[in-house]
Parts: structure tokens; C-alpha cells; sequence
């Protein structure tokens, strides 16, 4: 137990399960600032006067932070996670701090290596935060890890329209106001969940309490994204809607709060010899675990590498997440170029669409695998036959297709991101998580250079004209014709891997249903 929290009475334990599982919500509805890129990026081309492959060149470089989460991977088991949630805010703080400067023309514009460090830096700090909450909520919930999965990544999802919200309730969409909230906001939060994110190896599963408090805290999650989607729903909302709107919002994002707080109050008293015990149990079960892991059992990230199901997964989690990277990352230049001045309402489309995605794949594979033992892998499939469909819409250009491409790109990516997580622990274990989790989550900029950077920026620059103020632009559904074509293919590719994933796997989440 860490030397920043000391272990819980028994008694208490489940509620500090909880009350860790409320901070990290609270982190995570603050984390997904990666994708919030498009609601300044203009902001940058402009000043920085870049073509649009330099400004995907920028973009690739906010995703190439989270190759260095490799560091918090390897950190998370040696660091407490109130540690890994400071470094984490720290270089959040100086890395959107630094870009508000030139966007707010506090500094003159920097050099364009420079820029890309603090890019780097903003896309970094979100893997410390990410580590951190993730892996002490799924070894704190090691029996609802679908649900928990579901709940954390719908947060990141809702994190994006929170932003952009917030911002345009507060400061009417200003670019430079918007950065100074990616820096500044999450930077405190991260403070107040220093003080109750931990493990909590005492605290026993309750498989009803628990699903009660999941139902609850889904609901308040889904009224949060109601709220925003009804805010985005007014055409020109005055200043005091906005005030309500901002009220609403943080009264409802303070509201899971109840949970740990009915839980304390319910299991007092309680002894922890049923959870000390399980520990033992757990803990003699590891110890009499004999020669090389097999699928399903604790594994090193080297032991894993040399799996065929990490691979699988790996290319999987490829596709997945550079199509819809490629489309996040171009949302402020598909918008241009379809003739819509203003794409925020894409981008929270996107977001709260990708929010229910996450959200109720987490639970419902959870629920599937309990009753029917179907392999989670087959969700992951699902969703690339939709991004597939979706490429297609968007491709054609045909009317309203922004608007129906925005929802289904943001279903399909919420439910990789929501189902992936839990897959990587099923198959490979909690023990090294933190280390596996980093190097799938490679793949974001992996994906995002390949399908956005390299794909979508040198399409683009193909059809784009040159303007007299010397910058790259396209207008009509051409500009990213090919590029929507070329992922939709993509999509069918990962699609087969996900079906041999999933015929891999089917085993291993049968004797899952059966232990469950």
C-alpha cells in the first residue's frame, strides 16, 4: 500500500472503492483533451500560417505523446497513482499552457519544432492520468471490469463536449479561453483526486450492490450527456441558459458522489475476513502458478509480445483507432470543405455519440459474457462493419452525411476504445497491465500518423488549391473522397482480424462466463 494512503479500515473499504472510482470519473470527464485538437487547430494554421499537412504534421505530434505513456506504463507499478495523476496534470499544464500563449498572441508565434514539443507534452499528460485511473479501477473491480471500462472511456468521450461546451457557454467558443481551460481545468482536478484515487485490495464484490451502483452511476452519466446534447440543441443560447447550462453540468458531474457516500453509510460495521481471505486466496493461487502463462493468466508485456492474440489485438486496435482518428483530427477541415463555418457541433456530436458507445458496450459485453459467454472480441468486429458504413456515407457526400458520419464515427471508436481495454486484461492479466495497456495505446499515434498525418494530410494537399494568403484549401466533397474510400477498406481488413481474434478467444470467455 502506498506511503500516500494508508490502507482503509475493512470496514470502509468499499466505500473507497467507490470513492475511487468517482475521482477517476472525475479525471477521466477532464482527460480527453487529444481530441478536442479541431476546436482551435484553424486558430494555429492560421498564426502559424501552415499548409494542411504541417497542421496534420501537428496533430500527429499531439498523438505521439502517447507513445511516451510507455514511461507510465512502467511507472504505474513501481509509482503510487496519486504520483502518476501529478506528473500527468504537471505536464498538461505546460504543454496546453504553452500553445494558449501563441493563441492568445501573448508570445509571438514559436517555431514549428517548438509547438510540436508542446503538443507532444499536451498528448502526454493524458496517459499518466489514464494509467493511473485504469489500472487502480480494474484491480479494484476485477469482477465488472466491462462496466468499469465502459464508464471511464464514456467519461473520456463526454470530456470533449464538456470543453467545448463549457467554453462556448463561458467564452463563446474563443480559441485562446478554450486552451486555457485544456490547461488550467484538469490541472486542479487531478489535485482533488490525489487525495481518494487508490487500491483497495480489502474491499470484497458484492455482484448486487455493485450492479445497483453501476445502473446508478451509468444514469447519471447518460443524464450528463442529455444535458449537453440539449445545450448543443439551442440555436443561440443567451448568457443565462449558458449559466444554467454550466450549473446543471457540474452539480451533475459532482452527483456520483452519493454513491460512496450510501455505500459507507450501508456497510459499516461490516468485517473484512471475507475479503482478507479472497486476498489469501488469490495471492497462494499465484504462488503455485507453475511454468509459462497461458491466455487468460497473468502475463509480462515480454510474455505477451510473443503471443499471436497480442498481435491480433494490436492491428486490430490499428484500424480501429486511426480511421476514427483520422476523421477527429480532419473534422475542422472535412467541415471547410462541406461548407459548414462552424464544426463544434461535429466534434460534440462525435464526442457524446462516442460516449453511449463506450458506455453501453462496456456494460452490455459485460452482461453477454455472464449469461452467454460471447467473446468480447466480436463487438470490436461489429464496430468496424459500421466504420466501414460510415466511410461510405461521408465518401459520397451525400446531405445530412457530416451529421450521420459524425455519430456513427463516434459510436465505432467509443466502442474500441470501451471494449479493447478489458479485452487486453482478460487475455494477458492485471499484473503488468499498465505496461500492455501503453503499448496498444501506441497505436493512437501510430494510427493517427498513418491514417491522418500521411493518408488524409497529402489527399487533401493533392486536391487542395492555393489560396493569396499562401495556404492549402479544398472545397467539395472530393477534397477527402479518396481518403474516406481508402478506410472503409481499411475497416474490412480489421474487420477480419477481429473475427480471428474472436475465434481465438471464444474458449478462454467461456471459462470466463463460468468463474463469473
Amino acid at each position: 500500500m502506498s506511503i500516500f494512503h494508508p490502507p482503509p479500515p475493512p470496514s470502509s473499504s468499499s466505500a473507497v472503492k467507490w470513492l475511487s472510482l468517482v475521482s477517476a470519473v472525475w479525471v477521466q470527464s477532464i482527460a480527453g483533451n487529444n481530441y478536442t485538437f479541431s476546436n482551435y487547430s484553424a486558430a494555429l494554421k492560421s498564426l502559424m500560417n501552415l499548409s494542411q499537412l504541417q497542421l496534420n504534421n501537428l496533430s500527429v505530434a499531439k498523438d505521439l505523446g502517447k507513445a511516451f505513456g510507455l514511461l507510465s506504463g512502467l511507472a504505474s507499478d513501481r509509482l503510487p497513482p496519486s504520483l502518476l495523476l501529478l506528473i500527468g496534470s504537471l505536464e498538461g499544464l505546460i504543454g496546453y499552457g504553452g500553445q494558449w500563449l501563441v493563441v492568445s498572441k501573448t508570445i509571438n508565434p514559436l517555431p514549428y519544432w517548438q509547438i510540436s514539443i508542446f503538443m507532444c507534452m499536451g498528448g502526454n499528460s493524458s496517459t499518466w492520468m489514464n494509467t493511473a485511473v485504469l489500472v487502480t479501477c480494474l484491480r479494484n473491480f476485477r469482477r465488472n471490469i466491462g462496466s468499469v471500462s465502459g464508464v471511464l472511456k464514456g467519461y473520456v468521450a463526454l470530456s470533449t463536449a464538456i470543453f467545448t461546451d463549457l467554453c462556448f457557454a463561458l467564452f463563446s467558443n474563443d480559441p485562446s479561453s478554450f486552451l486555457a481551460l485544456l490547461a488550467v481545468v484538469p490541472f486542479a482536478v487531478c489535485l482533488i483526486a490525489i487525495l481518494f484515487l487508490r487500491e483497495t485490495p480489502f474491499a470484497v464484490d458484492n455482484e448486487t450492490e455493485d450492479s445497483q451502483y453501476f445502473w446508478v452511476l451509468n444514469a447519471i452519466a447518460v443524464a450528463v450527456a442529455v444535458s449537453l446534447l440539449a445545450f448543443d440543441s439551442i440555436p443561440n443560447p443567451t448568457s443565462s441558459v449558458s449559466i444554467i447550462f454550466s450549473i446543471v453540468l457540474l452539480i451533475l458531474l459532482v452527483s456520483p458522489l452519493v454513491i460512496p457516500i450510501h455505500s459507507f453509510l450501508k456497510n459499516r460495521g461490516r468485517s473484512g475476513a471475507a475479503a482478507e481471505a479472497l486476498l489469501a486466496a488469490e495471492e497462494v493461487a499465484e504462488v503455485e502458478g507453475n511454468g509459462n502463462p497461458v491466455i487468460g493468466e497473468d502475463h509480462t508485456i515480454v510474455e505477451a509480445m510473443k503471443t499471436v492474440e497480442f498481435w491480433l489485438l494490436f492491428v486490430s486496435f490499428l484500424f480501429g483507432v486511426g480511421t476514427g482518428l483520422a476523421v477527429m483530427n480532419n473534422m475542422g477541415q472535412i467541415g471547410l470543405a462541406l461548407g459548414y463555418d462552424d464544426v463544434s457541433s461535429f466534434i460534440s456530436l462525435m464526442s457524446i455519440w462516442g460516449f453511449f458507445g463506450r458506455i453501453l458496450s462496456g456494460s452490455a459485453s459485460e452482461y453477454f459474457i455472464k449469461k452467454a459467454g460471447m467473446a468480447r472480441p466480436l463487438w470490436n468486429a461489429a464496430s468496424q462493419i459500421l466504420m466501414a458504413i460510415g466511410c461510405i456515407l461521408l465518401a459520397i457526400g451525400m446531405p445530412s452525411s457530416l451529421y450521420i458520419g459524425s455519430i456513427i464515427v463516434g459510436i465505432c471508436y467509443g466502442v474500441r476504445l470501451a471494449i479493447s481495454v478489458p479485452i487486453a486484461s482478460e487475455i494477458f492479466g492485471l499484473k503488468d497491465y499498465g505496461m500492455i495497456y501503453n503499448v496498444l495505446i501506441f497505436n493512437l499515434p501510430l494510427g493517427s500518423f498513418l491514417f491522418s498525418g500521411l493518408l488524409a494530410g497529402i489527399l487533401y494537399d493533392m486536391e487542395a488549391t492555393k489560396t493569396e494568403e499562401g495556404g492549402n484549401t479544398c472545397m467539395g466533397e472530393h477534397c477527402y473522397r479518396l481518403v474516406f474510400v481508402v478506410m472503409a477498406c481499411s475497416c474490412v481488413v480489421g474487420l477480419g482480424v477481429d473475427l480471428l481474434l474472436f475465434i481465438r478467444t471464444k474458449r478462454l470467455y467461456s471459462k470466463i462466463r463460468d468463474g463469473r
